[in-house]
């Protein structure tokens, strides 16, 4: 099938893959070729994409990402997020800091608004720190 993923800084892929997991509102899913078609907002987390069938867990290819909408149609899956980050983007030290700093944003909220944009950060650092994580344990 045909993946393409679009973020706001350009196409991160566009190319033939095998599987991608997405991660949805209603948790992840698995997208292979002849998928029924499908339209689905993507949450926070982590995209995984295996190029053929015969590439080891070694060879998946992850993208960080915090939100966005997925179509399914024709045997082709775009996505389109704000950002989408792979491993070798992901400043891991970098990461760990904006987390401590999102987490002591969430400990001072004052207000509903000021909790809420404290834990969006604090989930976006997460995902960013897990994706870092997947790149250390492949090498």
């Amino acid at each position: 099938m045909r993946f393409v993923l679009v973020a706001i800084s350009g196409k991160k892929y566009d190319d033939e893959a095998y599987e991608v997991v997405l991660p949805t509102l209603d948790g992840q899913i698995g997208v292979l070729e002849h998928h029924m078609p499908l339209f689905s907002v993507i949450a926070p987390g982590v995209i995984a994409v295996r190029k053929t069938a015969r590439d080891p867990d070694s060879a998946i290819e992850y993208y960080a990402t915090y939100g966005g909408a997925i179509e399914v149609s024709d045997n082709t899956l775009k996505v389109l997020v704000d950002e989408a980050h792979r491993p070798e983007e992901i400043n891991e030290a970098e990461a760990r800091e904006a987390m401590e700093r999102a987490e002591k944003m969430k400990t001072e909220a004052k207000d509903q608004a000021s909790l809420e944009h404290a834990q969006t950060m604090v989930d976006r650092q997460a995902v960013r720190l897990q994706v870092a994580g997947l790149r250390r344990r492949r090498h």
